[in-house]
C-alpha cells in the first residue's frame, strides 16, 4: 500500500510540474472574458496580424506586431516582459503562435483571445478602424 502511495505522489508531481510550466503564463479567454480583460489596468492589447488587415479593423488601444513578420522576435524583445499582454489575430491561430513565442521569451503574463477578432464581431464587440 505504501508503495502505491509513494508512485502516485510522484506520478502527481510529475504531472503538477508538466503543467505549470508553460500554462502559467497564457490564459485563454473567449470574447466577453478578453474584452473585460482589455480593460483592466496596465494590459497592454498586442494585435499580430499584418499592418493591412489591422488597418481594415482593430481592438481599440492595440498595437500592431505581425507575427509572421522577420522581425517578430526583435519587436517583442522591446517590450517589457513584466506586463499583462492581451494578445489576438483574425482567427486565433497567429496569436496562439505569437502567445508560445513571447512564453519562450519569458513574458509572465498572457491572454489569448480564441477564436481571434472573428469571434470578437461575431459577439458584437467593436473594432476601430484608423
Amino acid at each position: 500500500m505504501l508503495k502505491q502511495i509513494s508512485i502516485i505522489s510522484i506520478l502527481g508531481a510529475v504531472l503538477l510540474t508538466g503543467c505549470a510550466s508553460g500554462s502559467e503564463s497564457a490564459m485563454n479567454l473567449d470574447s466577453v472574458a478578453f474584452e473585460a480583460k482589455t480593460q483592466e489596468s496596465g494590459v497592454i492589447i498586442l494585435d499580430v496580424r499584418t499592418k493591412a488587415e489591422f488597418d481594415e479593423g482593430h481592438i481599440a488601444n492595440a498595437i500592431n506586431i505581425n507575427v509572421e513578420s522577420d522581425t517578430f522576435l526583435d519587436e517583442i524583445a522591446k517590450l517589457d516582459k513584466s506586463k499583462t499582454y492581451a494578445v489576438y489575430c483574425r482567427s486565433g491561430r497567429r496569436s496562439a503562435d505569437a502567445v508560445a513565442k513571447m512564453s519562450n521569451e519569458q513574458f509572465i503574463s498572457l491572454a489569448h483571445l480564441n477564436g481571434g477578432v472573428i469571434n470578437w464581431a461575431n459577439a458584437g464587440l467593436p473594432l476601430v478602424t484608423p
